[in-house]
């Protein structure tokens, strides 16, 4: 068996910061992470208690709003036990607070950038004004404060929040920008029926991968081959239930995750990004590509421990971008340790919710719109942020067509939808499609057909966004914007970037 290696010894075998370069080519160059494999299964010692993100604090005013307050700060953190690193978060050093809210509640939530520069904070998969979603348009400058406000009305699901300012998104959620956004349904019976006791047996799990110099100076180069589970490096959770519910969400900037478990149990996916499946969907193996989420639930036998790991995940790549991509690489993240008496949970119910239905597969699905993936461009160009690309018509439903043509992967984010997985490479989509997405994985040649509906929100001038969430393709113009019109309206001219929320 391999000898457990604290974070300290993994550092002073030089297994950590292997140095990134970058391959030379076109517009459409992959980025190197390594020289070599990561595997780490076997090495961690599983020597630090989970964190858990805190639930923020929130207050009814007068008008009935329920109010929250976030602080954008740089502070320091110990993301390797005994090293302080220069880091941001939301009313501490790192990450943020869980925030959650009802549906059917008005959320007001004043933010205040106490950076020393601009950033925004975009809602992750909800359902908003375009004005509140927190894009690069939304930008809260330096001693500024925004204060956006909606009322929630979508299904119970595990949405997060990050920040969103063109060009630099990946820095800012590098530094440790981000946080969960839980939405309930206290009417949903079958919802109620899940373990959700926050922080026991319903635990929040912010993958983040990280390179980390032996200073721990978080560095520049994507794919980090130091792994962060809410901030904390080698964790343990002790587990009390029969049942835990896992809220898993990749906030990593480009890294894809295989989840599964050290002795590849099965576990039963009851969630995607955009709420309950259908049905429990039983698997051994769970990809998530970044700003995708998952909710799972695994059960445990008393004085039992187990694994969370990340096995090679399947990028659909050549080799060369496989072996230099992370293709390779294997993690373990997380130990489980289950208590020698558990409470019971509850059994799983076959039905969990209606599947999403817009549109019907094998009816007429021609695209409204198609979308090619390639290099840093969709559809040939690059985003600029006084051009709106697409607008449609409010209360209506579209079909867009997303292909990735490149020999990269990729994957595809809509701002302020939930979407219906309608094919894939056309064929009915898997089981883990098969529920409201608001991301969604392309590996080269993939098509995928999407029905989303634009409903409640419009505006000719204040525009959403969609792109590619690998924050590095991102930043450099995988990325175009939409407006929702009412009828006979026309797009207007999109606000300034430096429009002053102070």
């Amino acid at each position: 068996m391999p000898r457990k290696l604290s974070r300290r010894t993994f550092l002073k075998a030089g297994l950590i910061g292997v140095p990134a370069v970058a391959l030379a080519g076109g517009a459409g160059a992959s980025w190197v992470w390594k020289s070599a494999d990561v595997n780490t299964i076997g090495t961690i010692a599983f020597d630090q208690e989970l964190k858990i993100p805190p639930l923020a604090n929130s207050s009814i005013d007068a008008d009935g709003k329920r109010v929250f307050n976030l602080t954008a700060q740089a502070g320091s953190s110990e993301l390797l036990p005994g090293t302080k690193t220069d880091t941001w978060g939301f009313n501490g050093s790192y990450l943020g607070p869980t925030l959650r809210a009802a549906r059917g509640e008005q959320v007001l939530i004043h933010i205040s950038n106490k950076l020393d520069e601009a950033t925004t904070v975009h809602w992750h998969g909800m359902h908003l004004p375009p004005r509140m979603d927190g894009g690069p348009h939304q930008m809260i400058g330096p001693g500024g404060v925004w204060s956006p406000t909606w009322k929630v009305d979508q299904l119970p699901a595990t949405l997060w929040y990050h920040p969103h300012p063109h060009g630099k998104t990946r820095e800012h959620v590098n530094r440790g920008l981000a946080g969960m956004f839980i939405l309930d349904d206290p009417g949903d019976p079958v919802a109620r029926s899940l373990p959700r006791e926050y922080g026991v047996d319903d635990i929040p799990i912010i993958v983040q991968d990280r390179r980390l110099s032996g200073s721990g100076h978080i560095g520049d180069g994507d794919g980090g081959d130091t792994i962060l589970i809410n901030g904390t490096f080698g964790p343990f959770l002790n587990v009390t239930t029969e049942a835990i519910r896992l809220r898993i969400l990749n906030a990593s900037a480009t890294r894809v995750y295989n989840f599964g478990f050290s002795d590849n149990r099965q576990f039963s996916m009851v969630a995607s990004d955009g709420g309950l499946l259908p049905a429990p969907f039983a698997t051994d193996r769970l990809e998530l590509s970044p700003g995708e989420r998952t909710e799972i639930i695994v059960h445990m036998k008393p004085d039992e421990t187990v694994v969370l790991r990340s096995y090679e995940p399947e990028l659909g790549v050549n080799f060369i971008s496989e072996q230099f991509g992370g293709g390779n690489d294997r993690f373990d993240l997380l130990e489980l340790r289950a208590a020698d008496q558990l409470a019971p949970s509850n059994a799983l119910t076959d039905a969990l919710a209606s599947a999403p239905h817009l549109v019907d597969r094998g009816t007429d699905s021609t695209p409204d719109h198609r979308f090619e993936l390639e290099g840093n461009t969709i559809n040939g160009q690059e985003m600029e942020m006084m051009r709106i690309d697409l607008a449609v018509t409010v209360d209506t439903t579209e079909i867009w067509e997303v292909t990735n043509t490149d020999q990269d992967y990729h994957n595809f984010h809509v701002h302020d939808v939930q979407f219906q997985v309608i094919e894939v490479n056309g064929a009915p989509p898997p089981a883990e499609l098969g529920g409201w997405k608001d991301t969604i994985f392309l590996p080269p040649d993939r098509t995928v057909k999407l029905a989303m509906r634009f409903s409640d929100y419009a505006h000719p001038n204040w525009p959403y966004m969609y792109h590619c969430h690998r924050l590095r393709h991102e930043d450099r113009g995988m990325m175009g914007q939409f407006v929702v019109l009412k009828p006979g309206e026309k797009p207007g001219i999109p606000p300034d970037m430096e429009h002053d929320h102070a």
